[in-house]
């Protein structure tokens, strides 16, 4: 791992130990996304081996991923700090090489064919690539809103080369509201067992350490766009953000995301509700993480008892 997080890329000490599995499912294995230090050799050799998502370029197929990846150092000790995204598209990964088929082929199997999710997969079918919006970004220079991704001919009008578990997945109001109420339903759906209540309980409550968590709150209240509002939890669960402090109307225990391409979801399981918000300007404004704090406050100022 890096001698020191500003330091040459080959400027490295030994890991304490070895990654675990709990490390990739809490976001904690040593590398990921870090806003807080762009500009840094090891940021720039994230990007430049091309191994995160929403780039121009877009991410190779798993193998050459895991190849890429393994020529990185890591930012931190195994364990050490929470990090955002790059645990995710590794965890996929690594379900795919344990299971032994594609990552999308057994979150169908397993996961959305038995919800009834018809509409959610890695990429748009033709007879239906009418019913996605394109996605919009700000030029940097000017703020003018243009087209980032075209829905017909898009990263999604196809399958990718990599099924990522840190996004990529296209989906709907309900088939999402259905896994969130599988969730809060303790892993149930219907009379059919989907997640054991315990794994649903690891998943949704927090797995951080304190010292995690110091990390993981600097990231969200020096980073500009999630600085307010959803971006501050306090915690983290397997995959999910887990509110661990009242901060505004959400209650502890609700869980959730705000993805960067503009959907925000959470399931409260105080007051047994659900939110969804689906756009598609993403959180490249400060704008846009506004509208996401605004949505949550309708949502519970409209609440009664």
């Amino acid at each position: 791992m890096l001698r020191q997080i500003d330091g040459p890329v080959d400027d490295t000490v030994p890991a304490r130990r070895p990654i675990t599995v709990r490390d990739v499912l809490t976001s904690t294995f040593g590398l990921g996304m870090d806003m807080t230090v762009i500009g840094t050799p090891i940021m720039a050799a994230v990007f430049e081996a091309g191994i995160t998502p929403n780039l121009p370029t877009p991410m190779p197929e798993p193998d050459e991923w895991m190849r890429r990846l393994g020529t990185l150092p890591l930012m931190y000790q195994p364990g050490e700090r929470w990090q955002y995204q790059i645990a995710s598209d590794l965890l996929g990964v690594l379900v795919a090489r344990v299971t032994g088929q594609p990552f999308g082929t057994f979150l169908a199997e397993r996961v959305f064919e038995p919800l009834g999710m018809k509409d959610t997969g890695f990429h748009v079918p033709a007879h239906q690539i009418h019913r996605l919006p394109p996605l919009y970004a700000p030029d940097p220079s000017t703020g003018e809103f243009h087209v980032w991704d075209e829905a017909e001919g898009g990263r999604h009008s196809k399958p990718p080369a990599f099924e990522g578990g840190g996004g990529g997945l296209n989906s709907t109001a309900d088939d999402y509201h259905s896994y969130f109420r599988m969730l809060l339903n303790h892993g149930r759906h219907g009379h059919e067992r989907i997640l054991s209540r315990a794994a649903v309980e690891l998943m949704t409550t927090n797995r951080l350490t304190p010292e995690q968590q110091t990390a993981r709150g600097a990231l969200a209240r020096d980073n500009v766009h999630i600085s307010f509002g959803q971006g501050q939890h306090g915690g983290w669960g397997f995959g999910m953000a887990v509110r661990t402090y009242r901060g505004d109307y959400a209650p502890i225990g609700q869980f959730g995301w705000d993805g960067g391409s503009g959907a925000s979801t959470y399931a409260d399981p105080v007051n047994g509700i659900i939110g969804i918000l689906l756009t598609q300007v993403g959180a490249s404004t400060p704008d846009s993480v506004r509208l996401m704090h605004d949505f949550w406050t309708a949502v519970y100022q409209a609440v009664e008892d």
